[in-house]
C-alpha cells in the first residue's frame, strides 16, 4: 500500500432534530469516526430553507459543540459544514459525514477524493455580485488541489454553503442601492448562483469573460453541470466541498454525477448508478440499496409553469416556497428509484443545470474486490 494514497470514508446518519448528533457521537465512542479525520458535514435539517431557516445554524452550533470535545477551536474551522433546510413531503433529516484517513487494505484506485476551501467572509455588497463569482472559483481550484484533482473532468460534484442578505446586512452596506438586491429571499437565489457560476469557470464549463453582473440570476442558460449551493444566514463566506475521483485516493467508494433535464428525468440518475455497478429492475431490494452511500441533488421549480407540457402550480403558491415543492417533488421521485428517503435534495438551483432540472451525484459502494 502506497503510503501516500488516502481514503474516503462517508457515514450517512440519522437525526432527531437539527441539535441530534448522537448518531455521529455513537460512532466516535466506537472509534469508527475520527473527528480528527472529519473533512466535511453534511445536513439536511428540518426548517423550511428559507431566509429564517435557523435549523441550520442550530446544527452547525451543535457538530461545532460536538466536535469541540476532541479539538481545537481553530481545528473546527477547517470543517466544511454545508447545512440544507428544507425536508419537504418524506425527505428523512440526516447527516453525511466525509472523512479523510491514510488507505488501507487492498490498494483500489482511483477512488472518491475530498477537498475543501472555507473562504474569507464576503462583504455584502460582494453576494450575488462578479466578486462572489471570482472568489469561489479561487476556493475550487484550491479545494481540487487539496483532493489530488488536476483535471476539471474527473470532478463530478461541488458542494458550497454560501451566504444571503438579511435587512440588517443591507442597512450596514449603505441600504438598497448598494447590494445587488434588498429582497432577502432573492439574495439566497443570487448568491447560489453566483456561487455556481464560479464552480463553473473554475471547471472551465464557462469562460469568466461571459459573465457579468446583470447576467447572475438573469441569464439561466448559464450554468454548471457539477455545482450544488445552498445559502443560509449563518455565515458571510462561502464553504466549499469538492468530490470527485483521484488516483491518489484508494477504496471501495467511488463517485458519478449526473444531469436532471427537468424535475421528472431519472434515467441520467438511473445510467449513473450502473456506471458505478449499482443496478436492479424497478426500485433496488435493499441488497443494492447498501450499496448507495449518499445521493446529492438539486431541484427547481421550472420557470415556464410547465413539466413536460403539464401545468404546475409552484410558482403560483404564496404560502409555501416553490423551492419546497421542488424539493419535495424530486425527493419522491429519487426516492421511488432508490427505496430509501434519507436524500441530500437541496432547493434552488439558479445556475446550476437547465430550468427545471438539476445536477445531482451519487456515492456508491463498490462490490467486493
Amino acid at each position: 500500500m502506497d503510503p501516500l494514497l488516502r481514503e474516503a470514508r462517508v457515514h450517512r446518519l440519522p437525526m432527531s432534530s437539527p441539535d441530534d448528533t448522537s448518531a455521529i457521537e455513537t460512532l466516535v465512542e466506537q472509534g469508527k469516526i475520527d473527528p480528527k479525520a472529519v473533512v466535511a458535514v453534511l445536513g439536511k435539517t428540518e426548517g423550511n430553507g428559507c431566509v429564517n431557516d435557523f435549523t441550520r445554524g442550530y446544527a452547525v452550533q451543535s457538530l461545532r459543540f460536538l466536535f469541540g470535545r476532541y479539538m481545537e477551536p481553530a481545528d473546527l474551522d477547517r470543517i466544511c459544514m454545508v447545512m440544507s433546510g428544507g425536508t419537504e413531503g418524506a425527505l428523512s433529516p440526516h447527516w453525511i459525514v466525509l472523512e479523510a484517513l491514510p488507505a488501507t487494505g487492498v490498494t483500489q484506485t482511483p477512488a472518491l477524493a475530498l477537498g475543501v476551501h472555507v473562504t474569507e467572509d464576503f462583504a455584502p455588497v460582494e453576494i450575488g455580485r462578479m466578486a462572489q463569482v471570482t472568489k469561489v472559483a479561487d476556493g475550487v481550484r484550491k479545494a481540487m488541489v487539496q483532493a489530488g484533482i488536476s483535471d476539471p473532468k474527473d470532478v463530478h460534484f461541488v458542494q458550497i454553503k454560501c451566504p444571503l442578505l438579511t435587512a440588517e446586512r443591507v442597512r450596514a452596506a449603505g441600504g438598497a442601492h448598494a447590494v445587488a438586491t434588498a429582497d432577502t429571499l432573492r439574495s439566497m437565489g443570487l448568491s447560489r448562483g453566483a456561487s455556481a457560476l464560479g464552480v463553473a469557470v473554475a471547471l472551465g464549463e464557462i469562460d469568466e469573460t461571459a459573465l457579468s453582473d446583470t447576467a447572475i440570476g438573469d441569464d439561466l442558460s448559464l450554468y454548471s453541470t457539477r455545482a450544488s449551493c445552498s445559502a443560509g444566514v449563518e455565515l458571510m463566506g462561502c464553504e466549499i466541498l469538492v468530490m470527485g475521483m483521484s488516483d491518489m485516493w484508494s477504496g471501495p467508494l467511488t463517485i458519478g454525477h449526473a444531469l436532471m433535464r427537468d424535475a421528472l428525468d431519472i434515467d441520467p440518475i438511473r445510467e449513473t448508478l450502473s456506471n458505478l455497478g449499482i443496478s436492479a429492475p424497478g426500485q433496488f431490494p435493499e441488497e443494492t440499496r447498501e450499496r448507495v452511500t449518499a445521493v446529492l441533488v438539486k431541484a427547481e421549480a421550472s420557470k415556464s409553469g410547465h413539466a413536460r407540457g403539464f401545468r404546475h402550480t409552484m410558482l403560483d403558491d404564496s404560502d409555501i416556497s416553490s423551492t419546497r415543492h421542488a424539493r419535495g417533488f424530486v425527493a419522491g421521485v429519487l426516492a421511488g428509484l432508490i427505496g430509501q428517503t434519507e436524500l441530500f435534495v437541496s432547493g434552488g438551483a439558479e445556475h446550476q443545470g437547465p430550468d427545471g432540472g438539476g445536477p445531482c451525484a451519487v456515492i456508491g459502494r463498490r462490490s467486493d474486490p
